[in-house]
């Protein structure tokens, strides 16, 4: 289990083509997902060379905008594939920088739309953050989000895409886990720092 102060310095640390679980306390949900972001983010605001996909399946993507507009994200490195505005109905004011899907079922346009991305942004180092499995999970039946993710995560590690899949759990034998524990190569636990 890492401290939240550690979490950026084990994001950094991932090699180009891995692909970890990021697990997220429920109980500390907030807590734990900002420090996720703001270590994703900062490593994209402190690179020239970085670019990072956020797919959009719990927090919308003006959400996610507005939080690394504080942590000074130049716009030309994040871009956003939302699956998620739609369903909430809170698409008022599209983002100039993302695309939008209808539903988080539509996983093969996710992938299409990932894929454009990855085309339009040449990066030296490309991130890929899906904001939940969990939600995922909950629209779609589980061999279809399984085969959905391993040819994603596949598809990203041959082109040397870092990809991060947050997950919300504390049982690390839930079948979430283990679908995961089957694509990734290592999970990265988020913990409150003590002390």
């Amino acid at each position: 289990m890492e401290s939240r102060v550690e979490i950026g310095e084990r994001i950094r640390k991932l090699p180009a083509a891995a692909a970890a679980a990021v697990r997220l306390n429920p109980r500390e949900y907030a807590d734990d997902y900002f420090a996720v972001l703001n270590a994703t983010l900062k490593e994209s605001s402190a690179d020239e060379g970085a670019h990072t996909i956020y797919v959009s399946v719990t927090n919308p993507a003006a959400l996610v905008w507005s939080i690394a507009q504080a942590l000074d994200v130049p716009p030309e490195r994040l871009s956003f594939v939302d699956a998620i505005s739609h369903t909430m109905m809170n698409f008022r004011d599209p983002l100039p920088n993302a695309v939008y899907i209808e539903s988080p079922r539509m996983l093969e346009t996710i992938m299409l739309r990932v894929e454009y991305l990855l085309r339009l942004h040449k990066a030296t180092r490309t991130t890929l953050v899906v904001d939940s499995v969990n939600s995922l999970a909950i629209h779609n039946p589980k061999e279809l989000l399984n085969e959905f993710f391993h040819i994603l995560v596949n598809n990203l590690k041959s082109r040397q895409v870092l990809t991060l899949l947050l997950i919300v759990s504390e049982d690390p034998t839930s079948d979430l886990d283990q679908m995961l524990g089957l694509i990734v190569d290592e999970t990265v636990d988020v913990v409150r720092a003590h002390g």
